[in-house]
């Protein structure tokens, strides 16, 4: 009997050991299937975003030239952010999350492309995104701040923001930022938001002078604002720190055969001009990650 009971556990350990393992679909499986499964951040514009039922953005428009590059057609798994970048990566693409049992991302978007970050470990020395392979730069970002010259004749520097209130999103880089620069006398001019975009509609309310958020965003906001009177800064950050990174994509490292597949593609799109269309179609400016600079 004890034996026959131990054999029934080792028999249901190893059950549940097997539903706890996501298959993650093989370059040729996702061929087969006519679909790129895409992670991508929800309600991110001008990035991934819906409007009137319709994937929108440039993440969104750029996925869907890879996958058609590979005669494929995309299927967007959204991405709600937790609470460290390392756990989106380890719930979209290796080892999934317990509210979407057994779904994973083919391919993630919008990822660091920084050896520091993807050679993070943890407190025992392991490395953090082993199961991760991070790849493809497809955009160079920085910060930016944009202003309403009714308020504020030109922003210079960032001491400007001593005298006039500025919105940002809470608990952001632009937030830690102006909070520190200046010994923190920027700090007492500081309105916070729950979102770049609140932050920016608070300024066009007239309840702040200014706001600072990533180019993209700040690019795209002025875009869709058409108002000649907010105008981008053309300031520095001192001591700052990292003021422009670049983001590609990531897949599990059992699939470098699609990273590699996906990077032919996107070489050609970003050759040929075909990216920074999809930009400039968004009214983003496009900055060249350094991989491509030098060709």
């Amino acid at each position: 009997m004890r034996q026959l009971l131990g054999g029934l556990c080792l028999l249901l350990s190893c059950a549940l050991v097997q539903a706890d393992v996501v298959k993650v679909r093989a370059f040729d499986d996702i061929i087969d299937s006519g679909v790129l499964k895409v992670a991508m951040y929800e309600n991110f514009p001008p990035y991934s975003y819906m409007v009137d039922g319709e994937v929108r953005g440039v993440d969104a428009d750029l996925a869907r030239k890879l996958a058609a590059g590979l005669n494929l057609k995309v299927e967007v798994l959204w991405v709600t952010p937790d609470e460290t970048l390392d756990d989106d990566l380890r719930n979209f693409i290796w080892k999934g999350h317990y509210l979407r049992p057994n779904v994973l991302a083919d391919v993630m978007m919008r990822v660091p492309y920084d050896r520091e970050f993807s050679y993070k470990q943890n407190e025992l020395g392991e490395l953090i995104n082993e199961l991760v392979v991070m790849f493809g730069p497809y955009q160079r970002e920085r910060w930016q701040s944009a202003y309403d010259d009714r308020r504020i004749d030109e922003v210079s520097s960032v001491g400007v923001f001593r005298f006039h209130p500025v919105g940002v999103e809470v608990e952001s880089v632009p937030s830690f930022y102006l909070s520190s620069v200046f010994n923190g006398s920027i700090a007492k001019m500081l309105h916070h938001y729950p979102t770049a975009q609140a932050a920016f509609t608070a300024m066009q309310a007239g309840e702040v002078d200014a706001t600072m958020a990533m180019r993209g965003e700040i690019d795209w906001m002025l875009h869709q604002a058409n108002d000649s009177h907010l105008k981008l800064a053309e300031n520095a950050y001192p001591n700052m720190g990292k003021q422009a990174w670049e983001l590609g994509m990531a897949v599990h490292e059992s699939n470098r055969q699609l990273a590699y597949a996906i990077e032919g593609v996107l070489e050609g799109l970003i050759k040929e001009d075909e990216l920074e269309k999809i930009y400039a179609s968004y009214g983003l400016r496009y900055e060249l990650p350094e991989l491509y600079q030098a060709d």
